[in-house]
């Protein structure tokens, strides 16, 4: 598997995710409470763990912050990226009273239509994909740190 392609694959794996949980959520009649949007964080988490993870076992000691980082990055911005492009068909063509269902319980006096859900879930999605990607890249960073000689006094 080659390790600079990588990003792709879980990318798409993580907007498959989301947006099964988001028909899941459609089938049982609970895609309109907000709150169990958090799930979404929980899906991308895993899902950007595993592609960094996923990169360090396959580079092994030429692994490095920026190829991690890059890895991280660029699944999550894809994910939502494919993510959102699903919603903005589903608010425009497939359920076009799904925004403002969401809109009159959330934001009462702004009814801006389905762009501004739009807006919100792509600034959301790089904004989680950016959060968790430093995040994690903390626990699979390479460790600068020098091993210390003990010495007999």
């Amino acid at each position: 598997m080659d390790p600079h392609k990588i990003h792709f694959r879980y990318g798409l794996f993580i907007a498959i995710a989301l947006i099964a949980y988001f028909l899941i959520l459609k089938l049982i009649g609970w895609h309109e409470f907000i709150w169990l949007r958090l799930f979404n964080g929980l899906i991308v988490a895993y899902g950007l763990y595993a592609v960094i993870r996923l990169r360090r076992v396959l580079e092994g000691d030429k692994f490095s912050y920026y190829n991690g980082f890059k890895s991280g990055l660029f699944a999550g911005f894809l994910a939502t990226l494919i993510f959102v492009g699903f919603m903005a068909i589903y608010m425009y063509h497939i359920d076009p009273s799904f925004p403002e269902t969401i809109m009159g319980s959330w934001i009462k006096d702004y009814n801006q239509g389905p762009g501004i859900l739009i807006f919100i879930l792509i600034i959301e999605g790089f904004a989680s994909s950016v959060i968790l990607t430093l995040a994690f890249m903390q626990k699979f960073k390479p460790s600068w740190n020098l091993k210390k000689n003990v010495q007999n006094a």
